[in-house]
């Protein structure tokens, strides 16, 4: 499934805003391209944008299997490293398991971020069909999966028609330790999330808007997006409201 929209993206930065940097962080089993309309509208406000594809996504779904969280976060980790050596400020952004990544690096590195914003984050499951993964992951490679749930006709979100079983279940051992380290997150965040969401339930941005650490959260509800709001309805909203964050948490103090 390689193509342009599984492809990582960057841009330089340039203007009033190019020594602020901005890492954006792509769902499970999804591409970049769930976030680059979002990435070329920060990139045009010049921002310096980082938007990397995870390790085992926009190839074949078998490649997820071979990868898990550790290989994600590490590709998010070296991303963000190089950011902080080239700007003044850093904002990271994800979407859906994106935010579990992001929730993690603002666990692991409270002041490598000026802010973070999340759209949709997972961090725990209702399903109870999600306690079969331990053994669904040595006797089943895939199952059918619901993938781009998007309300606004005609817009598909790039991914896996699946869900890589193993790359599933090592996603799913990572929510209760995320869930552990949230007091540890004292960044500014941006909380939005679908009012209406079949993949990720809402339950999760109450979790996360009640245990972060941060004194700083403001919560959006997306009214008329389901879980890939950002290529939803509520997209050019995100991107607003994000453009309002990222300015505030950014500013140079006098």
């Amino acid at each position: 499934m390689s193509g342009p929209s599984s492809e990582p993206f960057s841009a330089p930065g340039h203007g009033e805003h190019a020594d602020v940097g901005v890492l954006l962080c792509h769902g499970f089993p999804g591409t970049p391209g769930s976030l680059r309309a979002w990435a070329d509208h920060l990139a045009a406000a010049g921002y310096q944008v980082r938007l990397p594809l995870l390790p085992g996504h926009g190839t074949r779904w078998q490649d997820a299997n071979r990868t898990g969280f550790d290989d994600w976060l590490a590709t998010v980790t070296a991303e963000l490293q190089d950011l902080t050596t080239r700007c003044r400020a850093v904002v990271v952004v994800g979407l859906s398991m994106g935010g579990t990544l992001t929730l993690r690096l603002a666990e692991l590195y409270p002041t490598a971020m000026a802010g973070i914003v999340l759209v949709n984050p997972s961090v725990m499951t209702l399903r109870k069909d999600a306690a079969l993964l331990p053994l669904l992951r040595w006797v089943l490679p895939a199952y059918p999966g619901i993938v781009g749930s998007i309300a606004k006709p005609g817009v598909t979100e790039p991914g896996y028609r699946v869900i890589p079983v193993r790359a599933m279940y090592s996603l799913s051992r990572a929510w209760p330790v995320v869930r552990a380290d949230l007091p540890r997150v004292v960044a500014p965040t941006l909380l939005l999330h679908s009012r209406v969401d079949p993949i990720v339930e809402p339950e999760n941005a109450e979790v996360v808007r009640d245990g972060v650490g941060s004194a700083d959260v403001t919560t959006v509800v997306l009214e008329n997006s389901l879980h890939v709001a950002t290529m939803d309805f509520d997209a050019d909203l995100i991107f607003a409201t994000a453009d309002e964050f990222i300015a505030r948490v950014t500013a140079v103090r006098s």
